[in-house]
Parts: structure tokens; C-alpha cells; sequence
């Protein structure tokens, strides 16, 4: 037995170098990563002629604590960044899946039976045996090592997507936070007016009621005020709809959000006016969705080669040694044996199906690679676009602002001479609209302008770090791990 043993090891520690000797090449093609082919410089104005800042800890910038505190319960309670660090596992599992077809399989068997002796022996006959199987495929044409270089390459994709999903995440809370901030804003501008065209039409039913006024005056007067109550119920409406998505963006109670939130009018978070090194456009390049599409691509190149490693022989080796003790009326025998030998599998026919995988696996790759370019043209659009809205937003906020000025004190030298007797009522509700309309214009400008930063922000990647993003992606997902072994709810 313990001879067997020895010769079988022996056979078996030769696989390695065998395999070693036979695995020489891999099929397919070798990945090389595609140039972006991005223009040379942004056509769009740069913010502040482009001077240099960083991205790095960007919000920090609003000096906003309460955003502060809306971005880190995102991130802490994100049904869509626990989907993305699951992602992050399942891939990573799919690399040890891959890894452990490159090593032999070793199963061992053991049996016992019992039943009466066959005549013409008498008695009850137990049979008892144990054995191990050793079987290992080589890897003589890197199919093996392409599905691993494939699994590896979604695993880095998979990565990014934690990361793209962290950005636009940070980008959306920060959106409907600027969003509320001007709602409450825009609330506060309604509640001026409507109670404002409640008390003139107060005043133009008294001189209604005195002779002075036409009753026409005290209707048109009546339908104003009603028309701005409309106008702040929708107004406020707007608000709540607001709260309700960061609710569901940061997981946060309600009532604990409405507190953080406040109740008074806050002004909108305002970013100091970054830049970003003369606004490179080689900056684009860490945009994470394009390194998942690039990651992507990777895979879709490694598959083509295991479509075509399925094309060429295959050659398994296998051993097996196995003990067994026969038991009859008291006597024993004693029975071992071993096998080891090589088996090769040739594809003869098989209707062309082998070669139609690589053409779809071939196509796959194409698909890839159209789409990974036509991210990097919409990634340079998006920035283009974000560059644009923002120089645009920036030029009219100083004329939006001489606007409102302007048109608030004109409607009071209007109010001022209604009251006199000097205009009419049409006349000073013409001013008030006026008035009314370039202040709202004004709050709507500047909360298209931070809004236009924010997606400046998401358009370039936002702060995203590969090392230190990818470290926190794998404590997340190890959290993750380790609160659904213990049944918690994630």
C-alpha cells in the first residue's frame, strides 16, 4: 500500500512540470487597451479662464455641514452601492471559480457494504474500500488563463461601477439639496407676493365699497391674489416632493431630515469657484464609467480567446488509487490498486459550431469596443455641454441681478404712487409680475449655475481614486459580507 502511494505521488507531482511544457501559448488575441482619441483641448469656455484647483474632497467646498451630513448617509444606507459592492463579490468570485480550473481536482470515496457470501462460500460477506481520484485538465492552449484574464478584467469593471455609482450618488444628494434650498427660496419670494396681492386686494374693496374704484378693479385685484396663493401652494408642493427624494437617496427618517434640514430659509450651497489644472482633457480618462466600458472591453477580448482555445485539442490527466478489505466469515483479503495515464480529446465535427463561438464571441468584442467609444464621446459631451451651461449661467447672474434690482424698485415707486392716487391698479400689477417674475428668474439662475457645477463635478469623475477608492469598495463589501453571515439586514 504504502508503495502504491509512493509510485502514484511520484506520477503525480510530474503534472506541473508537464503542464508546464505543454502550456507554453495562450490563443487569441493579447488586450491592448484603445487610445481615447480625445480632441485637444475643451471648445467650451473654461470656468475662471481655467485655473488650477483640485476635485479632491470637492464637496468640502460648499462648507455646507448639512449636505455634509446628507452625503455621508447616502453612501452609509445605499440600496445601489450595497448592488454594486455585491457585484464587486460575485466577481471576485468568479476569479477563484476560474483560478481552481488551472489545478488538479483531488475527490476521495469511501464505502462499506454488507450482504450473505455468494455459495458456495457461507456467512455474511462486508466489503469495505476507500479510494482517491486525481484528474486534471492542462491548460495547453490558455483557455484556462483567458477565462481568468476575463474574470479579472469584470472585477475591475465591477469596481468602477462602485465607484461611478458613488459619484452620481454624492451628485444626485447634492442636486436635490441646491434644489430645496432655492425651493425654499422661491417659497419664501410667493409667500412676499401673495401676501402682498392679499392686501391690495383688501385696499381696493374698501374703495370699491366706497365709490372710489370700479368694481372691475376689485375682481382683477381679487383674481390676482387667488392666482398667487395658486402659485405658492405648487411652490411648497414642489418642496415636499424635494424631501421626499432625499428620503429615499440618504434613508433617513422624515421627521430627522426635516429637522436637519430646518425650518428657516437657508441661502444656496455655493462651491468656491473651482478649477481643475487648466481643465486637462486628458482629466476625463478617470471618469470610472469609462473604465468599467474599458474593463469591459478587456473581457470581451480575453472571451474571444477561450472561444478559441475550445477550437484546439484537449489533453486531461488522471490517477486513482484505491484500498479495499473483503471480510467473510472471519477471514480478510486485503486488495489495493492505482491508475495513471493520460486522455486527449480532439474536436473532429461538430458542424461549425466551435467556429461560429469565436465569431460571436469576436462580435461581442466589436460590440464592446463601439461601445466603449461611444462613451468617451459622450463623456467629452457631457463636459463640453456642463462648461457651456455654466459659462452661460455665469454671464447672466450679474444681468439677472441688475434685473431684479431694478424691476423691485420700480414696483415700489409704482406702489408708492398707486397708494397716492397717482397709477392704477393695472399698472401696479404689471410692476408687481414684473418684479416678481426677474426675482424668481434671479433665484432660478443661480441654482441652475450651482447645479451646473455639480454636473461640471460628475461630468469629470468627480473625486473618484482608484487605490483609495477600491480599498473602500472592498471594506464594503467585506461589511457587507460579514452582516448577512450574521442574518443582519442590509
Amino acid at each position: 500500500m504504502r508503495l502504491l502511494n509512493f509510485h502514484l505521488v511520484q506520477r503525480l507531482a510530474m503534472m506541473p512540470t508537464i503542464a508546464a511544457m505543454l502550456s507554453a501559448c495562450a490563443v487569441g488575441p493579447d488586450y491592448r487597451q484603445p487610445d481615447l482619441r480625445l480632441p485637444q483641448s475643451w471648445q467650451a469656455a473654461l470656468p475662471h479662464g481655467g485655473q488650477e484647483a483640485g476635485l479632491i474632497d470637492w464637496w468640502s467646498q460648499f462648507n455646507e455641514p448639512v449636505l455634509t451630513r446628507l452625503l455621508q448617509a447616502a453612501e452609509a444606507d445605499s440600496p445601489t452601492l450595497e448592488r454594486s459592492a455585491a457585484a464587486i463579490a460575485q466577481s471576485r468570485a468568479a476569479i477563484v471559480s476560474s483560478r481552481a480550473d488551472m489545478f488538479p481536482s483531488l475527490n476521495g470515496r469511501a464505502s462499506s457494504t454488507r450482504a450473505s457470501a455468494t455459495p458456495p462460500l457461507s456467512g455474511t460477506q462486508t466489503t469495505t474500500g476507500v479510494a482517491v481520484d486525481a484528474a486534471w485538465e492542462l491548460d495547453l492552449f490558455g483557455s484556462v488563463r483567458r477565462a481568468t484574464e476575463a474574470a479579472r478584467a469584470r472585477l475591475q469593471g465591477a469596481e468602477r461601477d462602485w465607484h461611478e455609482a458613488r459619484v452620481s450618488l454624492a451628485a444626485e444628494v447634492a442636486s436635490n439639496y441646491t434644489s430645496y434650498r432655492a425651493c425654499q427660496l422661491l417659497v419664501a419670494a410667493n409667500q412676499r407676493e401673495t401676501q402682498s396681492r392679499r392686501e391690495t386686494a383688501r385696499l381696493t374693496a374698501i374703495t370699491v365699497d366706497a365709490g372710489f374704484t370700479a368694481p372691475a378693479d376689485g375682481n382683477l385685484a381679487t383674481a390676482s391674489a387667488a392666482s398667487a396663493s395658486v402659485n405658492l401652494i405648487a411652490q411648497q408642493a414642489e418642496c415636499d416632493l424635494t424631501v421626499k427624494a432625499l428620503v429615499a437617496l440618504t434613508g433617513m427618517d422624515e421627521p430627522a431630515l426635516r429637522n436637519l434640514l430646518g425650518g428657516t430659509t437657508a441661502a444656496l450651497p455655493v462651491p468656491r469657484e473651482f478649477s481643475i489644472a487648466s481643465l486637462p482633457v486628458a482629466l476625463i480618462s478617470q471618469r470610472p464609467d469609462l473604465g468599467a466600458a474599458e474593463r469591459a472591453l478587456a473581457a470581451a477580448s480575453a472571451d474571444v480567446g477561450v472561444a478559441e482555445a475550445n477550437r484546439y485539442p484537449r489533453l486531461s490527466l488522471s490517477g486513482s488509487i484505491s484500498y479495499g478489505t473483503v471480510k467473510i466469515g472471519g477471514v480478510s483479503n486485503d486488495a489495493a490498486s492505482w491508475s495513471f495515464g493520460p486522455a486527449l480529446s480532439v474536436p473532429l465535427f461538430d458542424a461549425g459550431k466551435r467556429r461560429a463561438e469565436v465569431t460571436a464571441a469576436q462580435a461581442r468584442y466589436d460590440q464592446a469596443l463601439a461601445t466603449y467609444r461611444l462613451a468617451v464621446r459622450n463623456a467629452v459631451k457631457e463636459v463640453e455641454q456642463a462648461l457651456v451651461n455654466l459659462d452661460s449661467a455665469a454671464r447672466r447672474e450679474t444681468d439677472a441681478r441688475t434685473a431684479a434690482d431694478s424691476s423691485q424698485r420700480y414696483y415700489r415707486a409704482v406702489e408708492a404712487n398707486w397708494r397716492s392716487g397717482g397709477a392704477g391698479l393695472i399698472t401696479l400689477e404689471d410692476a408687481r409680475r414684473t418684479a416678481i417674475s426677474s426675482e424668481l428668474g434671479l433665484i432660478g439662475l443661480q441654482r441652475d449655475r450651482v447645479l451646473n457645477w455639480i454636473n461640471l463635478y460628475k461630468a469629470l469623475g468627480g473625486d473618484w481614486q482608484q487605490v483609495s477608492g477600491a480599498s473602500a469598495a472592498n471594506e464594503k463589501t467585506n461589511a457587507a459580507a460579514t452582516s448577512s453571515a450574521n442574518g443582519e439586514k442590509l
